[in-house]
């Protein structure tokens, strides 16, 4: 099953990874097998996994080869494989057998775009750090939920809405 989480802060602001960790643990039902969580700046991203694919090496965040892009991902790609062989024959380097890796290296080359190219159910939070640029998207059939709120100028998101409200208890009220 899975779950994401994250937040970009107000400007200026450090995300926290407690914070992060807080809202994670609120998914620990969708994911009982690992927690991966990564903070530049204002932004953090979270997830609980349910270990399906690349067990061994599927932990997230995942990232691109040099770092400048972080995915955390619930769902599955079913044309993962050929998206994998297309990309690998222009260059890209992955380091996993997991279906998410190809979502950071397929957005370098199409940006937002990567999305219409993924065949599948899932939800993906993918950080852009050189952009500093957060892409947010879902499949087109909803299979995998993503809620959001903006609260005092953060923007919150999650695979269920109490890990909203794990950083943003008065979303509540």
């Amino acid at each position: 099953m899975c779950g994401i989480a994250g937040i970009v802060g107000r400007p200026g602001e450090i995300a926290d990874a407690a914070e992060i960790h807080r809202m994670c643990q609120t998914l620990v039902h969708r994911g009982p097998d690992d927690e991966g969580i990564y903070v530049q700046g204002q932004v953090g991203l979270g997830m609980r996994r349910l270990s399906i694919i690349d067990l061994a090496g599927g932990q997230q965040p995942i990232h691109n080869e040099d770092r400048s892009v972080w995915v955390v991902f619930n769902g599955e790609i079913y044309n993962f494989p050929e998206l994998r062989r297309e990309l690998e024959s222009r260059g890209h380097r992955f380091y996993t057998h997991c279906d998410t890796e190809v979502i950071v290296h397929l957005y370098e080359e199409m940006g937002a775009e990567c999305v219409s190219k993924l065949r599948g159910m899932f939800a993906i939070a993918l950080y852009d750090e050189r952009r500093q640029r957060l892409l947010l998207a879902r499949d087109r059939l909803g299979k995998k939920p993503l809620y959001y709120a903006f609260c005092d100028g953060r923007l919150l998101f999650g695979s269920e809405i109490k890990a909203l409200l794990a950083a943003a208890p008065q979303l509540a009220e």
